[in-house]
């Protein structure tokens, strides 16, 4: 289990709604995840309440089965984030936001002295607040003193699929954590999943690497089992390494 905020999650695998070649692969992918938190961008999303088909998604995700974190992706500063958040409590979403404001289209780094300052406005206002943040071990701290609810730093930038490039910082993140660490961006991989987990990452979300795979719902099996198996090899310790060999049969006294 995993709590954020009060509020118990069993699955410690979080899932984004974007790429997927159909709404209705996405909600098969969704349900075989066995995920509980579902990020949606909210510029993809219809919050007018007039069945928009071409921002329909939110018709596809049980508000019942799933919590929908709106997702302030497209801000380009913390005015527009804020904004969005608002748009998205206003509509009946949840009160809760993945912060993310990046202003470079081309990397989509994520903006830390914006996304602070958006973070301190929503949480004055009573939003669950998870930041989208680089694995910045300072900014992290600053933004838990703010009263986030879980910090997220990136594994790489977002789309990527190259895997953790960040785990050193993102230990010190989890061995200062005094909120859950989410691994966020970067992750194409189950092994990369569970590589997080085993970091001691509270949770990870991923995104690209289930929408664009040839079956996103067994890829969406394949990280959920990644992420319970990364998490009970944590739990349990991972042995350390060594610079010799240790024979697992060591010789006994018959061959002599």
């Amino acid at each position: 289990m995993i709590t954020i905020a009060g509020r118990q999650f069993r699955s410690r695998l979080f899932l984004g709604t974007g790429k997927f070649s159909s709404h209705e692969v996405m909600r098969d992918a969704l349900a075989a995840s066995g995920a509980e938190i579902i990020t949606v961008a909210l510029r993809r999303a219809d919050l007018s309440g007039q069945r928009d088909p071409f921002a329909n998604i939110l018709e596809f995700i049980d508000p019942e089965q799933y919590l929908i974190l709106p997702n302030t992706s497209g801000a380009i500063n913390a005015a527009e984030a804020v904004r969005l958040a608002r748009l998205a409590a206003a509509a009946g979403l949840p009160k809760w936001v993945k912060l993310e404001i990046h202003p470079d289209p081309t990397y989509l780094l994520p903006d830390p002295i914006e996304t602070l300052k958006a973070a301190e406005i929503l949480v004055n206002e009573g939003f669950v607040v998870l930041p989208y943040i680089n694995a910045d071990p300072v900014l992290a701290k600053r933004l838990q003193d703010v009263g986030v609810a879980t910090v997220m730093p990136l594994g790489s930038p977002i789309g990527s699929n190259r895997g953790i490039a960040t785990r050193d910082q993102i230990r010190i993140i989890i061995e200062q954590a005094t909120v859950p660490v989410i691994v966020d961006a970067g992750l194409g991989a189950p092994s990369h999943a569970a590589e997080a987990m085993e970091l001691g990452a509270d949770a990870v979300l991923i995104n690209t690497a289930i929408a664009i795979a040839s079956d996103p719902s067994r890829m969406a099996i394949a990280f959920k089992l990644a992420v319970q198996a990364g998490r009970h090899a944590f739990e349990l310790g991972l042995p350390d390494p060594t610079e010799h060999a240790s024979a697992t049969s060591p010789l006994t006294g018959f061959l002599g």
